[in-house]
């Protein structure tokens, strides 16, 4: 009578090859490290008159892009989300996009 599985030399049926091999695993990318823009540069401070690098960090919508996409260290994120806020507050920069704002519908 047939047995239900096809037994291989391997432990599990169907994996075949030697009872004692394991399966390798790919092998993992290694990744280079990026780092700060500010840190790189050994900025002091953030500037809320330099809208022209405020606006790399926001989207076309006017948010503040995360720190997962900025690449920003933790102290330079929190300052530029408050030099941003300091130039919106000042109209040096947008709270919205301009497409927002022409098509709100109000």
């Amino acid at each position: 009578m047939p047995e239900p599985y096809e037994r291989s030399s391997g432990g599990r049926p169907g994996m075949g090859g030697p009872a004692g091999a394991r399966r390798r695993r790919p092998q993992q990318q290694v990744r280079t490290r990026r780092v700060c823009i500010f840190c790189a540069e050994n900025s002091k401070q953030i500037d809320y008159k330099k809208t022209d690098t405020l606006k790399r960090f926001l989207t076309e919508r006017g948010q503040i892009r995360p720190r997962r996409k900025t690449n920003l260290c933790t102290k330079h994120q929190r300052r530029l989300s408050i030099a941003v806020k300091r130039a919106r507050f000042m109209a040096l920069l947008p709270y919205t996009g301009e497409h927002i704002r022409l098509y709100s519908g109000n």
